[in-house]
C-alpha cells in the first residue's frame, strides 16, 4: 500500500511499554544477548544528546537500539559503558549473521565506532536501499511507513531534540526510541515480502 504525504492517515502502532527492555542487569543482558543473537535480521538505531553550542562536539551515541521482531532492547551508554554492555554490543553488531537495519545509519555506525570501538559488520541502511529509481533524497522512516503500511509515524521534534543522556528515559522516550528500530525491521520484512513477491 503506498500513500501521499497528502493523505489523512491512521497512526503507526509501535510496540507497547511491555515489549521494550531498557537492559540494566546482568540478566536483561543475558536475556537481550539470547534474543538478538537468535535473530536473523534486526532493527539498529542510536540517539545522542543534542549539541546546541557552535562547534560542540557530541559524546554520543547515549542509547543503543536493537530491535526483534517482537521486542527493542534499549542500551544506555554513559561516559564509561559497562564492560558487559559494549561486549554484548559487540557480540550482536559484529556479527557476520546478523543482518542489522536502519534508517539513515551513517552517522550511528560512525559515533559508535568512536565512542565504542566497535565495528559494526553486516549492515543495510534503508534509506538508500529502498530508493526508487529517479529519488534523490534518501527515505526516512516516516516515509517508508507511510509507504510499506499506510500509517503515520510520529516524529516529535520534542523526543528527538531530548537529553538522551539522561539516566532515566522517560516512557515517551524509551517508546520513541524503540519505534526507531523496530519500524526499520518492520519495513524491512514487508519490503523483502514484496520482492519475494514480484
Amino acid at each position: 500500500m503506498s500513500a501521499t504525504p497528502d493523505d489523512i492517515l491512521p497512526p503507526y502502532q509501535g510496540l507497547a511499554l511491555s515489549g521494550v527492555l531498557v537492559v540494566k542487569s546482568a540478566s536483561d543482558a543475558a536475556s537481550a544477548l539470547q534474543a538478538l543473537a537468535a535473530a536473523d535480521v534486526i532493527g539498529f538505531d542510536t540517539e545522542s544528546k543534542p549539541t546546541f553550542a557552535k562547534g560542540e562536539e557530541s559524546t554520543g551515541p547515549h542509547l543503543v537500539q536493537l530491535a526483534t521482531d517482537d521486542s527493542a532492547y534499549l542500551f544506555q551508554i554513559g561516559a564509561a559503558p559497562p564492560p558487559q554492555v559494549v561486549a554484548l554490543l559487540r557480540t550482536v553488531l559484529e556479527s557476520d549473521a546478523i543482518l542489522k537495519v536502519g534508517f539513515g545509519l551513517g552517522d550511528d555506525l560512525r559515533r559508535v565506532r568512536a565512542k565504542l570501538g566497535i565495528e559494526p559488520q553486516n549492515v543495510l541502511d534503508l534509506s538508500t536501499a529502498l530508493r526508487r529509481r529517479g529519488e534523490r533524497n534518501p527515505l526516512g522512516a516516516k516515509t517508508a511507513v507511510a509507504r510499506f503500511f499506510g500509517q503515520e509515524m510520529q516524529k516529535s521534534k520534542r523526543i528527538t531534540t531530548t537529553n538522551w543522556a539522561l539516566p532515566r528515559l522517560s516512557d515517551k522516550q524509551i517508546l520513541y526510541a524503540a519505534d526507531d528500530a523496530h519500524a526499520a525491521l518492520r519495513v524491512y520484512r514487508r519490503w523483502r515480502a514484496t520482492q519475494d513477491a514480484a
